[in-house]
């Protein structure tokens, strides 16, 4: 124990959290104030650190800081341009050893695709109805997703837009950082990736 992990976005700090307790040197990092308030809540340590902050551009302080860098539950594709997306990329391999490793967990084109719902619905336990439509734009590779929400007479609606990527795009924009991706899993499971697989996790190492 006592690798140094970064976890970006880290939101409310729920993995960073379970990190530090196994034994791990973790640092977390977002930029949402009202997340990583969360997260302090949870607490911190000398083990456990949280900052505010742009994954596009991390503090300098920190190149080849981390034994891996972790982005899970699909925290990647939100920014309006994919040359953003690559910039990210570029960031985790700088922050990264020699040798380091980058696990990204996210969305799979490929399996999104291939088994593409355009509308579904779902009542939460608590009787609020859910409703979400789908359209996907093959060109530039954006899902975007309508929801709405209602309970009594109460409902509301959100928006939110995620550019898939392909396994083969991802390992393209890892090597261009000088990341090695050495794994390709569905989902967090230990089976390869698949074309029908709606979700993926990628190894990269820093060469």
């Amino acid at each position: 124990m006592g690798s140094r992990v970064l976890d970006v976005p880290c939101g409310q700090g729920r993995h960073a959290h379970l990190l530090a307790e196994f034994g791990y040197d973790v640092d977390g990092l977002d930029y949402s104030k009202e997340l990583l308030d969360v997260a302090r809540k949870r607490g911190t340590g000398d083990r456990l650190r949280y900052t505010r902050g742009d994954m596009r551009s991390m503090p300098s302080k920190w190149t080849s800081r981390f034994d891996a860098v972790l982005n899970l539950f699909t925290s990647f594709g939100f920014f309006a341009h994919p040359s953003d997306d690559a910039r990210v990329i570029r960031e985790f391999a700088r922050v990264l050893k020699p040798g380091g490793r980058l696990v990204w967990h996210g969305g799979s084109r490929d399996g999104v695709m291939a088994r593409f719902l355009q509308r579904d619905w779902w009542t939460a336990a608590d009787g609020t109805l859910f409703a979400q439509e789908r359209e996907f734009d093959s060109l530039s590779g954006v899902l975007t997703v309508h929801s709405t929400w209602s309970k009594g007479t109460k409902r509301g609606t959100r928006e939110h837009r995620l550019r898939l990527y392909t396994a083969t795009r991802l390992a393209e924009l890892c090597a261009d950082a000088g990341l090695v991706v050495e794994q390709a899993c569905d989902g967090f499971g230990d089976r390869g990736l698949r074309r029908r697989s709606s979700e993926m996790l990628l190894v990269a190492r820093k060469e």
